[in-house]
């Protein structure tokens, strides 16, 4: 598509023709406030917030339903225009609580940001006089709507009317009554269902599960991709360390990715953070008896050396560095080496969207580094080395080790790795596209290549 000259605020910029004027002026990092346009929704021009001076039009115009062409001259700045948005947002606030200080929307708020921006701070209406909504109505799968903070931008009915196409939202009544509920004997159900939390632009819509855990300007955010299924959704891992306690996530949120998830991640992928955590392996086991890692490192040493015939395991799940370095490691022991994925299959979970059937991060990965994925020729083995692979029981060995990230696996020694979150590296998705996954949070425990090194 060809490109044109626009002027924005004295400053020009090329941008692509025929491009709505919001577009470009996201697109550009300029800065244009707005509630119910989302790239992922389209234009609805309900909220108003996003009126721009356009030189030649008689009064302001909404930039979400504006095109750009040649020689376009905008103002967004300027006293005429502040007083419009002022006069918008004084009716968006009408009824609005004044609950900042408790909400749990309240340092990612856009009431809050473009009220300090251009809001009318002394208020026409009494506290006594606004109309009163519910609050803290559970509407299924883990969220919360509060129907006095809205501003009935429409962003989570539209999400639910055109993408999920599921139909749960409406927004009912008129006037000053108007509000989102669910449909009449409905809940929220479908599995992306908490991404009307992320398209919320103010408190109305929180989650269920992160509701209060903290506050998000103590959260650091790092990015990296999900490892529910072989899709690979760019996520935020928001983490944070609190006094005297471990470095702790408290959510995913999806991360903009166009090759691959767009703005959205599911639910499942969204919640399995909670698996992180829980019945975490952090000290080398044998026999179930804790033991220190030197002697863990001789005892592995020991075990490898007395065994003639050795099997080696690999997760689906692993990053690619550590799969070539169990590779090297096989063949410095002359072991048989497998990746079995058949395990991660499951025709339920997937569907025509962002859920792959196969529950595993690198199932490519393994593909592409020519992996066997079974056993030609099923035997008993004098060693198992499980490298945290969950269906170890498929096979058979006179005694085994596991490399774990958590205490389900079972093995008569096992020593603790680092969780995806607690490393870094490279992911390949169901697509062939590679990923970098940064490191979130620290970790004590000794990496794979620490463990397997001489």
């Amino acid at each position: 598509m060809s490109q044109i000259t626009i002027t924005v605020d004295n400053q020009k910029y090329r941008v692509e023709n025929k491009q709505l004027l919001i577009d470009a002026l996201i697109d550009n990092a300029i800065e244009i406030p707005y509630f119910c346009y989302h790239k992922a929704l389209g234009a609805d021009g309900n909220c108003r917030m996003c009126m721009v001076e356009i030189e030649g039009q008689k009064r302001p115009q909404i930039a979400c339903d504006t095109f750009v062409y040649e020689g376009m001259i905008v103002r967004i700045k300027g006293e005429k225009i502040n007083q419009t948005r002022r006069e918008i947002l004084e009716l968006e606030l009408i009824n609005h609580p004044v609950d900042c200080p408790i909400c749990d929307q309240a340092g990612e708020c856009k009431l809050q940001d473009f009220y300090m921006d251009d809001g009318l701070y002394e208020s026409h209406i009494a506290k006594r006089d606004k109309v009163k909504h519910a609050k803290h109505l559970d509407i299924g799968s883990n969220v919360i709507l509060d129907q006095e903070r809205c501003v009935l931008c429409a962003r989570c009915t539209r999400f639910t009317a055109n993408v999920t196409q599921t139909h749960e939202l409406g927004i009912i009544h008129r006037g000053d009554h108007a509000c989102v509920s669910t449909m009449p004997n409905r809940k929220l159900d479908n599995p992306y269902a908490m991404n009307v939390v992320d398209l919320c632009p103010v408190g109305a819509l929180t989650s269920k599960d992160f509701r209060f855990n903290q506050r998000v300007w103590f959260l650091d955010s790092t990015p990296s991709v999900c490892h529910g299924c072989a899709t690979g959704c760019n996520i935020f891992i928001d983490h944070n360390r609190p006094k005297y306690q471990e470095d702790t996530i408290y959510r995913f949120r999806p991360r903009f990715n166009a090759q691959i998830n767009g703005y959205f991640i599911c639910d499942y992928g969204r919640l399995s953070y909670k698996a992180l955590h829980e019945k975490r392996l952090h000290t080398p086991l044998w026999d179930s008896d804790a033991m220190d890692e030197e002697s863990a490192k001789a005892k592995l040493h020991s075990m490898i050396e007395a065994a003639q015939t050795i099997l080696i395991l690999v997760d689906a799940n692993l990053y690619l560095e550590d799969m070539v370095a169990i590779a090297h490691f096989a063949k410095r022991l002359n072991a048989t080496l497998v990746a079995p994925i058949a395990n991660y299959y499951d025709e339920s979970f997937g569907d025509s969207w962002l859920k792959s059937p196969y529950r595993c991060a690198n199932h490519e990965g393994v593909k592409q580094l020519g992996f066997a994925t079974e056993l030609e020729q099923p035997k008993r083995f004098d060693l198992m080395i499980n490298f945290n692979h969950p269906k170890s029981d498929a096979f058979e060995a006179t005694q085994s080790i596991a490399f774990a990230t958590h205490t389900t696996l079972k093995a008569n020694l096992l020593l603790p790795i680092p969780t995806y979150a607690q490393s870094s590296g490279t992911l390949i998705n169901k697509e062939g596209i590679k990923q970098y996954c940064h490191q979130a949070i620290a970790t004590k425990s000794k990496t794979i290549s620490d463990w397997i090194t001489p």
